[in-house]
C-alpha cells in the first residue's frame, strides 16, 4: 500500500484534524477488553488546523489551537474521516466542538 502523507490534508475553515488517542486494551485489573467492546477515546492530537471562518465583518478569526496541541472533545463530536494510518483513527472536528486544550 502507498504511503499517505498526513500533511497534504488541510481542513476547510474552522475545522480540526485529529489523531484520536487509542483505546486501553485491558482493564486497571489487568483483563483484556476485545476490540467491539472498547469505547473510543474523547482525546486526541491535533495533527492540521484549517484557516478559521470568518465573522459578520468579513474578516477572519484566526484558530486558537495549533498543530501538535493534546485536546478533549465531546464523544459526539465531529466526523470519523477514512484515512487510516498506521491504523490510527482521525477525526475532523469544528473548532467550537474542543472542549479543553491540555497544557504541555
Amino acid at each position: 500500500m502507498a504511503e499517505i502523507n498526513i500533511l497534504k490534508y488541510k481542513p476547510y475553515g474552522d475545522r480540526v484534524l485529529v489523531k484520536r488517542d487509542e483505546s486501553s486494551e485491558k482493564t486497571s485489573s489487568g483483563l483484556f477488553i476485545p476490540e467491539v467492546a472498547r469505547q473510543k477515546e474523547q482525546s486526541g492530537t491535533v495533527v492540521a488546523v484549517g484557516p478559521g471562518k470568518k465573522n459578520r465583518k468579513g474578516e477572519w478569526d484566526i484558530p486558537s489551537v495549533n498543530a501538535g496541541d493534546k485536546i478533549l472533545f465531546g464523544k459526539y463530536s465531529g466526523t470519523e474521516v477514512p484515512i487510516e494510518i498506521d491504523g490510527a483513527d482521525y477525526l475532523l472536528i469544528r473548532e467550537e466542538e474542543i472542549l479543553i486544550v491540555l497544557e504541555k
